[in-house]
C-alpha cells in the first residue's frame, strides 16, 4: 500500500520542533525585561530633569548610567554565569530590574535615580546575557536561525509600544503609575524562570569575553555588527536634529519604519540562515545599512529620509540575524553566554560611540555630510565581513573533504 505521506510532509516531519514548553517561559522573560526597560527609557531622564536641581544635563546622567552600567554587566555576566548558571543569572537580573524602580516612587533625588539607573543596567545586561544563552540552548541547531529571529521580534515589539506608551502614561497619570507598572511587569515574569534549564545550561569550560573577541569566528562579526550598530545610535539620536522642525511627521515616520524593516527582515533573515547558512548575509545587510544611511543623507527630502531609515532598518535586521546566528553555531553550549555579551556590548558600544562621533563630525560638517561619511565609514566593516565568508567557505570545503576521505575508508 502507497504511502499518503507526501515530500513536503516528509520534510515537515524531520524539522525538529520549536516552540516548546520552555522557550514559550522564555518568551515571558524576554517580554517582562523588554517592557520593564522602554517603559521607563524615556520617562526617567524627564523625572531627573524635573527634579529639584535638576537640569538637561541630569538627564544626560541618568541615561549614561544606565547604559555604562548595561555594558558592565554584560562584560561581567558570562563569569558569574559560569558559577551560578544562566537559569539564576536572569531570575537576579528580573529582580535588579524590576524592584529598584519602586524607589523613584519614594526618592526624586539625584543620587537616587542615578543609582537606580546603575542597578537596573545591571539588571538588563543579566537578562540579556543569560536569557539570550539560554535561548540558544532551547533551539534546535537546524532552526537556530528562525528561533533567534522569533526572541528578536519577542524583544523589540515591547520596545516600539512601551517606548511611547512610557511617555504618554508618565504625562497622563504622573510618573508613580509608570514607576510600579515597570517594576510590576518585571517582577511579575520571575514566575516563568523556575520552568527554565538551570546550571546544565552552563556546564563545559567557559569562554572567556576576551579570548572570545580575539578569535576571528567570533571576532569579525562582532565588529561587522558594532559597526552596523553605530548606524542605529546615529539614526535614533541624531534624526530628529538632522530634520527641519516642521517636518515632525516625517521623523516619526522614520523613526517607526526603521525598528519596523528591522525586525521583519532579521526574521526572514533568520529562516534563510537556517536553510541556506548565515555567512553570506553579513555584506549584504552591511551594505543596505550603509546604503540607508546614504539616502538619509538627503535630510531636506522627506520621502529619502522615510526610505532610508527603511533601507537602514532591513540592512540591520539581516546583520542582526546573519552575526547571532553565525556565533552561536561556532561555539559550544559553555561559549553561550560569551556570543550573548559580546553581540550585547557590540549593540550597546556600536549605539553609543555611533551617538557621541557623529555628533562631533555633525559639529564641523553638518548633518548631510556627518550621514555620509558615516555611510562610507560603516563600508570598511566589508574587509572582516569578506574575510569572515572566505574562512566560513575554507572550512566548509574542507568539511567536504574530510567526509569524503571518511567514506572513502569506508569502502
Amino acid at each position: 500500500m502507497a504511502s499518503s505521506v507526501g515530500p513536503e510532509d516528509r520534510v515537515a516531519e524531520a524539522r525538529p520542533r520549536l516552540m516548546t514548553r520552555p522557550l514559550l517561559l522564555r518568551f515571558v522573560t524576554v517580554v517582562g525585561s523588554s517592557a520593564s526597560l522602554f517603559l521607563l527609557l524615556s520617562v526617567v531622564p524627564v523625572y531627573a530633569q524635573s527634579a529639584p536641581g535638576g537640569g538637561s544635563d541630569k538627564a544626560g546622567l541618568v541615561t549614561g548610567a544606565l547604559m555604562l552600567a548595561t555594558v558592565a554587566g554584560e562584560l561581567m555576566a558570562p563569569w558569574l554565569a559560569a558559577r551560578c548558571g544562566y537559569r539564576v543569572m536572569l531570575g537576579a537580573g528580573l529582580l535588579l530590574l524590576g524592584a529598584p524602580a519602586l524607589a523613584l516612587t519614594v526618592s526624586r533625588s539625584l543620587a537616587c535615580i542615578v543609582t537606580v539607573c546603575v542597578v537596573r543596567g545591571l539588571g538588563f545586561a543579566f537578562t540579556l546575557v543569560a536569557g539570550g544563552a539560554l535561548t540558544a540552548s532551547l533551539i534546535p541547531p537546524e532552526r537556530r536561525g528562525e528561533g533567534l529571529a522569533l526572541i528578536g521580534v519577542m524583544a523589540g515589539v515591547p520596545s516600539l509600544v512601551c517606548l511611547p506608551l512610557g511617555a504618554w502614561l508618565a504625562l497622563h497619570t504622573g510618573y508613580g503609575p509608570v514607576c510600579w507598572a515597570a517594576a510590576l511587569i518585571a517582577l511579575v515574569s520571575l514566575a516563568a524562570v523556575p520552568g527554565l534549564p538551570g546550571r546544565e545550561a552552563a556546564s563545559g569550560p567557559p569562554l572567556g569575553i576576551f579570548a572570545g573577541a580575539r578569535s576571528g569566528a567570533l571576532g569579525r562579526p562582532t565588529a561587522v555588527f558594532a559597526v552596523t550598530a553605530v548606524g542605529a545610535g546615529i539614526v535614533v539620536t541624531f534624526l530628529p536634529l538632522a530634520v527641519a522642525p516642521g517636518n515632525s511627521g516625517v521623523v516619526a515616520a522614520a523613526l517607526f519604519m526603521q525598528p519596523a524593516a528591522a525586525t521583519a527582515s532579521r526574521w526572514f533573515a533568520g529562516r534563510r540562515a537556517d536553510r541556506r547558512g548565515a555567512a553570506g548575509l553579513m555584506v549584504p545587510g552591511l551594505v543596505a545599512s550603509a546604503a540607508g544611511i546614504l539616502v538619509v543623507a538627503l535630510t531636506g527630502v522627506p520621502v529619502a529620509v522615510v526610505v532610508g531609515a527603511a533601507v537602514f532598518g532591513v540592512g540591520f535586521g539581516i546583520a542582526q540575524s546573519a552575526t547571532i546566528t553565525l556565533m552561536y553555531s561556532r561555539v559550544p553550549a559553555s561559549g553561550y553566554g560569551t556570543v550573548s555579551a559580546l553581540w550585547n556590548v557590540a549593540y550597546d558600544a556600536g549605539m553609543g560611540i555611533g551617538a557621541v562621533g557623529f555628533g562631533t563630525v555633525a559639529g564641523l560638517t553638518g548633518y548631510p555630510w556627518a550621514f555620509v561619511l558615516t555611510a562610507f565609514l560603516m563600508l570598511t566593516a566589508l574587509v572582516p565581513a569578506r574575510w569572515d565568508l572566505t574562512a566560513a567557505r575554507r572550512q566548509r570545503a574542507m568539511g567536504r573533504e574530510d567526509q569524503a576521505v571518511a567514506e572513502e575508508g569506508q569502502r
